[in-house]
């Protein structure tokens, strides 16, 4: 009977020791300011009141559409980070964001959760993408990981690639604020100088954020704000 007792106990300590490890593991791996190998970007430190502005997915027509729209009119740029198999349907949409002077980065091929998988996958999903991206007019510099999802295998094949993992430290909730309004406030209640700033406005469900952004822009304005691709955020890295 002790015995049993013992193994049970042993059983359930071990049940708890792999569940908690779940649990480190799973939070590690969305972290959005640290990784265990390689370098990440989330933010700039910076006092000057400058943000980076990005975009994730697509593109799409109706997001490309509506998006350059809303920065043309406020003389803002920004950083898009597209997936390859829409880009590879849509070349001219990557093309046109291109020549209203905004940037591309790499969000890999497929968007799928980059966990668990061989460095083949890894370094296929990153090289088809970034092939893209060349073809329209754009140098890759940057990736962004699917649902900013990595542990280890991921961030060494971007590093291997040449480029630089960029996430974010504000992020938009689509799934807590519907209403345009609240969802700007959100975002803007988040901002520090040096932040990087996330919005998903390709999809036909992102309305809200779509008719969220010129209130963003405006928020940002307001607040005496310069939304810029992160390329030119990075800049002040040295400054």
């Amino acid at each position: 009977m002790l015995r049993a007792r013992r193994i049970l106990s042993s059983a359930a300590l071990a049940l708890v020791a792999l569940v908690l490890l779940a649990v480190a593991t799973n939070r590690l791996s969305k972290a959005r300011c640290f990784q265990l190998v390689g370098e990440v970007t989330c933010r700039v430190d910076t006092t000057e009141r400058i943000v980076a502005l990005t975009f994730d997915d697509g593109p799409t027509p109706e997001g490309v559409d509506s998006v350059l729209t809303t920065l043309d009119r406020y003389g803002a740029k920004a950083t898009f980070f597209l997936i390859g198999q829409h880009l590879e349907r849509s070349p001219g949409q990557a093309q046109r964001l291109l020549a209203a002077g905004h940037e591309l980065g790499n969000h890999s091929f497929s968007h799928v959760r980059n966990i668990g998988h061989s460095r083949e996958f890894y370094a296929a999903e990153i090289a088809r993408t970034s092939a893209l991206l060349r073809a329209a007019g754009q140098h890759p510099r940057y990736f962004r990981p699917p649902f900013g999802r990595r542990l280890i295998g991921l961030p060494l094949e971007v590093e291997r690639s040449g480029l630089r993992m960029v996430t974010w430290d504000v992020e938009d909730q689509p799934e807590r604020f519907t209403d345009p309004a609240r969802f700007a406030e959100d975002i803007l209640a988040r901002v520090k100088p040096g932040s990087i700033i996330l919005i998903h406005p390709m999809y036909r469900a992102n309305e809200t954020a779509r008719a969220a952004l010129p209130l963003v822009l405006e928020g940002l304005r307001q607040r005496g704000y310069r939304a810029v691709t992160v390329s030119e955020l990075l800049k002040r890295e040295a400054a």
